[in-house]
């Protein structure tokens, strides 16, 4: 019986002390704009330029039609850029396209980086941050020799 007492489980709080040592916000709003960059920058290795470098891996950029429309690009290659794969009419799917460049990783060119889709794709790339980072507490104290709560056992 008091083998049981002195055990050590994994609860949230525990997680949140342990984040909170880290340096790591549950919310990204909790931090100022470069440190969140700099964090997700880090951690899935990426670094975003709104200067034009024909070498980067990615491009986000808008364009204006012929006619005088303006388009959005999102595309791997500059040189390359399919009408029905990498021109959005539409900027609203645009953060989904950044964020799955940014946690590719590599040199970005987003030509506006004031622009919600560019602030939408850090912000849903922070919570994929948070969830990362609270694996890797998990199986530090798992390590440690801690053991899930007994309410996720159930």
């Amino acid at each position: 019986m008091s083998n049981s007492l002195n055990k050590k489980y994994i609860t949230q709080e525990v997680i949140d002390e342990k984040l909170k040592k880290a340096g790591v916000p549950e919310c990204s709003c909790d931090l100022k704009e470069e440190e969140l960059y700099n964090k997700l920058a880090d951690h899935f290795d990426f670094e975003v330029t709104d200067q034009w470098k024909g070498n980067a891996d990615f491009y986000c950029y808008t364009e204006t039609t012929q006619d005088g429309y303006e388009v959005w690009v999102a595309t791997p290659e500059s040189d390359k850029v399919y009408v029905s794969e990498h021109v959005y009419y539409y900027d609203n799917d645009l953060s989904e396209v950044l964020h799955d460049a940014m946690e590719q990783g590599g040199l970005i060119y987003v030509d506006d980086l004031e622009a919600d889709y560019y602030e939408e794709a850090l912000e849903t790339l922070y919570e994929e941050f948070v969830n990362d980072k609270i694996e890797e507490i998990t199986e530090q104290l798992i390590e440690e020799g801690y053991e899930p709560a007994k309410d996720e056992e159930e």
